[in-house]
């Protein structure tokens, strides 16, 4: 799944990948457009609706948040 993870956000920038921050959209690394379309490609891979409450810097802030965001609602779909 972190793989899987890595390579959408890859497709958008390299730069998530290496982001220490935690406000990636604050620090101008994702801009809003940007930020829907990484929450489109990971509804479509893992087959899952993320809630428009869950698409704020706490859970989309970086790359380990949105892995650990993904974890979680991966094991509540199961």
């Amino acid at each position: 799944m972190k793989e899987k993870i890595e390579k959408i956000l890859a497709e958008i920038d390299e730069e998530l990948l290496t982001y220490s921050g935690d406000h990636m959209l604050t620090d101008g690394v994702i801009n809003s457009f940007e930020l829907i379309g990484l929450v489109s490609d990971l509804e479509d891979v893992f087959d899952i609706e993320i809630d428009a409450a869950y698409v704020v810097e706490k859970y989309f802030g970086n790359k380990d948040r949105i892995i650990t965001l993904m974890e979680q609602l991966l094991a509540y779909e199961e």
